[in-house]
């Protein structure tokens, strides 16, 4: 008779894969989860204390923008974006777990007396390669879009930017590179526990059901992991960004949808493993079994209806 009990795991399990795959693979191309990102680093006010010292300084970025003033009639702080676009680069670079996407804020970064703040979106126009081991470095990436753009005369300390969130980020790269091997751990290991489930439907007994809980617990606490890791990275980034960057005009966000992702994830494999755990430890009752043609009777044994 099938284990009807074991379709509840199927299905458990059977989620818990496709989201911990959409955690994996979300972000690889501009279309696909995009916006379902670990950290997004906001960079379009990027260069604002530059901007506000002396004239007279021989920073590369302020003779740029003297140059740029000559055919801006507006003033200087209000057309700030437009600067960091002629620099080459975007508005914001979104971090997933294998590669990072960049963009612009449209209609415009800023929120102000005509434009709401719910009227900005994104618009992404790029993907970097995804790798295995990716660790996302901003001050990389922007030095290498400011020579990309021509503008290989300005580094990063000419806009300010602080050391303090390189050696912040620096900190996390080991945990970032661990998230990944973790979600693919849990991947596979999610991917065994949905086999064993559906192999289970036609195997009665309480050994397949200890084999089911001991691996749904092994995948459990690998996704549960890896979640509670990248949760922290994206809380700690955000918060070492916000923190020392808030000067320069950079900001961060942690990325909401991606880490409701991963925990609802977690939380179906517990639910998965706890349904293995009920059906393990309720006593399975045996029916009696009579033997055909013999038994006992008041006076004693009897054979084919015979004392």
């Amino acid at each position: 008779m099938p284990r009807l009990l074991a379709l509840a795991p199927i299905l458990l399990c059977a989620a818990a894969l496709v989201l911990s795959l959409l955690c994996l693979f979300a972000g690889t191309n501009k279309t696909f989860l995009e916006d379902y990102s670990i950290v997004t680093l906001n960079t379009s006010r990027l260069g604002q204390s530059a901007l506000n010292t002396s004239r007279s300084s021989d920073n590369p970025f302020i003779s740029f923008i003297d140059n740029v003033t000559n055919t801006i009639s507006s003033d200087i702080n209000s057309d700030l974006n437009s600067f960091a676009k002629d620099l080459g680069l975007h508005d914001f670079y979104s971090a997933h777990l294998r590669d990072y996407c960049e963009g612009y804020y449209t209609p415009g970064p800023v929120p102000n007396a005509t434009l709401s703040k719910h009227s900005i979106h994104k618009n992404v126009t790029a993907c970097s390669n995804h790798t295995a081991t990716f660790n996302f470095d901003p001050r990389a990436v922007l030095q290498r879009e400011l020579n990309a753009s021509g503008h290989s005369n300005i580094n990063l300390t000419d806009l300010k930017w602080p050391e303090a969130i390189d050696k912040g980020l620096h900190a996390l790269a080991a945990a970032q590179k661990a998230t990944f091997v973790l979600y693919c751990v849990a991947i596979a290991l999610i991917g065994l526990a949905l086999l064993l489930a559906i192999v289970s439907v036609f195997f009665d007994g309480r050994i397949s059901a200890f084999v089911n809980v001991l691996v749904d617990w092994l995948a459990f606490l690998a996704i549960g992991l890896a979640s509670a890791i990248v949760t922290a990275v994206a809380v700690k980034a955000s918060h070492v960004i916000n923190h020392y960057g808030n000067s320069v005009g950079v900001s961060a966000s942690k990325g909401g949808k991606f880490l409701i992702l991963t925990w609802v994830a977690t939380a179906v494999m517990l639910a998965a493993s706890l349904v293995w755990c009920a059906d393990c430890v309720v006593e399975r009752k045996e029916p009696k079994r009579v033997r055909a043609g013999k038994g006992k009777g008041f006076g004693g044994e009897y054979e084919n209806g015979r004392f």
